[in-house]
């Protein structure tokens, strides 16, 4: 049996999402502001840290996140760039089995097809990365094929997300905005925010 040809895209984007956490600045201000209004960063990084490692091994294993990982303040630890990144390595090759791709994870009681939720783990990946790296005043660096997913995704998803409070109102962008601009813009954000 093959591998889902979903999951070398989340492999890439699982990359992407570890060489945004390698570029936090040792010294970045844990209470600064955030694209995520209701984030400041560390909150924000604690959230993608929990989430779309930990979380997205769990949910490939179909167990629920312990407390101790869920009340965790990843950011105090002062190797937790090198601990994401391995912990993203780990989530991914739970993925790798075929068999996990197939049937529902259980989310509080309500199914969920597991293609569906890596597919929004790629968007908190990519979103919260670009969150991330835009707060600590770095970059992000989306190839094209991952900019159309996630605009993809995002169309899918926009206005449910919008009446649960995931999103804001899409941001109007010029002409010449990028897929991945018109991706971020889709979902809420400003992809000029400068803080």
């Amino acid at each position: 049996m093959n591998a889902h040809p979903l999951l070398p895209l989340l492999a890439r984007a699982t990359a992407v999402a570890a060489e945004v956490a390698a570029a936090v600045p040792a010294g970045f201000r844990p209470d600064a502001p955030t694209p995520c209004g209701e984030f400041d960063t560390r909150t924000l990084i604690n959230h993608w840290v929990l989430y779309t490692s930990h979380g997205l091994e769990h949910r490939a294993r179909r167990v629920e996140l312990p407390a101790a990982l869920v009340d965790r303040d990843f950011t105090a630890d002062a190797d937790w760039r090198a601990a994401y990144a391995a912990q993203l390595e780990r989530a991914v090759a739970a993925w790798g089995e075929p068999a996990v791709w197939e049937g529902d994870v259980d989310l509080g009681g309500s199914p969920y097809p597991a293609v569906g939720i890596v597919r929004m783990l790629v968007l908190e990946l990519l979103l919260h990365g670009w969150d991330v790296a835009r707060a600590v005043g770095g970059e992000i660096e989306v190839d094209g094929e991952l900019a159309l997913l996630v605009g993809e995704i995002v169309a899918e998803n926009a206005e449910l997300f919008r009446q649960y409070g995931g999103f804001a109102e899409q941001v109007a962008v010029p002409e010449s905005a990028s897929p991945w601009e018109r991706a971020l813009a889709a979902s809420g954000r400003d992809p000029y925010w400068k803080g």
